[in-house]
């Protein structure tokens, strides 16, 4: 993933400087804030950065409307582009909400659309939904025909519940599915682009609220096109790692469980050596006269430091097995050191999870790491 300085560096920061230097007919460069804050930012983080620069071009630029006229006439700038475009918008929102005009709203959210297609506006569209949040809706939600699909994108990226990098919307939070209006006008939408912020719109209210992404998806399924099975099995992919049988069931995993043999987990070695994998085999028979469509993950019990044990899922496959079919499944689980999980010595465990169901908990010690 790229560094901070990587993206809102200083070369661009006098970059958008210069763009707005070259909107005031006058020649003069009363854009001093922004050319200073470029050679500010080394102790920043990404975001600290976009705002840092935005309360610049703020210092500079006393009023909404005349921040909304320059903005307009960068415009027609092509090198007014990239991540510049984030403290911008960010300047854009903070002014156009801070007067309480409600002209200024609708109009500085005109404005990050007409920047959305430079990088994203997605962040900046926060400051509006946590102003007003039923004004804000209400405009973008009538992005969702627009003719630019970056357009189209925003009206759902900028509205996710857990949008990342981006400040909380509370309001959207504990009420994940407002959105759902603009999620179902977008849903058969002709640009994959615009699809895959769907789906992760979709995933964003799963994790608030499972029955309302059920709900939504199921709706869904009922009329599909050729784009909406992925859709949502994209969409409900955290409640298909967690086992969500319902979840699961809408897309297609068979709910009869009881007609499966399952063999194992069986460990090639029960102690496993501190940074060393743990390698275990699985058989599992489908005893039915029917084909079955399985989501086949397992559960790593982790020791915590006091003791007491920790489950994690990991992904392992997919599997369709016809009427008396056999499959087996082989996997190494690696215990390497890793900066965001630390691993205790002890007893831990493994087990198979087939659609949603457990099976299989079987035990092995994890060895310390001067252990022999």
């Amino acid at each position: 993933m790229p560094t901070a300085d990587e993206l809102i560096n200083a070369k661009a920061v006098h970059g958008l400087g210069t763009i707005l230097d070259g909107t005031e007919t006058s020649g003069a460069a009363p854009w001093r804030s922004v050319h200073a804050a470029a050679d500010e930012l080394d102790s920043l983080t990404l975001s600290r950065r976009a705002r840092f620069v935005a309360a610049a071009i703020i210092d500079d630029c006393h009023s909404y409307s005349r921040l909304a006229a320059v903005t307009r006439n960068a415009l027609g700038n092509p090198a007014l582009t990239g991540w510049m475009i984030w403290p911008l918008t960010e300047a854009v929102a903070a002014m156009a909400t801070a007067g309480g005009d409600t002209v200024e709203f609708a109009d500085g959210l005109e404005l990050l659309a007409a920047l959305t297609p430079r990088l994203t506006s997605e962040f900046a569209i926060r400051t509006f939904l946590n102003v007003d949040l039923d004004r804000a809706l209400a405009i973008i939600t009538d992005w969702t025909t627009h003719d630019d699909d970056a357009v189209r994108r925003l009206s759902s990226e900028g509205t996710r519940p857990k949008l990342p990098w981006a400040k909380q919307v509370p309001r959207l939070t504990s009420q994940p599915a407002r959105t759902r209006p603009i999620l179902d006008a977008l849903r058969r939408d002709e640009s994959a682009f615009v699809r895959r912020s769907v789906a992760n719109h979709l995933n964003d209210v799963s994790r608030l609220s499972a029955a309302a992404a059920r709900d939504a998806a199921a709706a869904w399924l009922t009329a599909p096109d050729a784009h909406t099975a992925a859709l949502v099995r994209h969409g409900m992919r955290s409640l298909i790692k967690a086992g969500d049988v319902a979840a699961l069931q809408l897309v297609g995993y068979t709910a009869d469980l009881d007609r499966l043999r399952v063999r194992g987990p069986r460990l090639a070695d029960t102690s496993v050596p501190f940074g060393d994998a743990v390698t275990f085999t699985a058989d599992i028979t489908n005893t039915g006269d029917d084909g079955a469509v399985l989501a086949i993950d397992y559960v790593i019990h982790h020791r915590r430091a006091n003791g007491t044990t920790t489950a994690k899922t990991f992904k392992l496959t997919t599997k369709t097995l016809a009427a008396h079919q056999q499959t087996t499944i082989t996997r190494c689980h690696s215990f390497k050191p890793i900066t965001t999980r630390r691993y205790y010595p002890g007893t831990h465990a493994v087990e198979l999870q087939i659609n949603g169901r457990r099976l299989g908990h079987t035990e092995f010690e994890l060895l310390a790491p001067d252990h022999g």
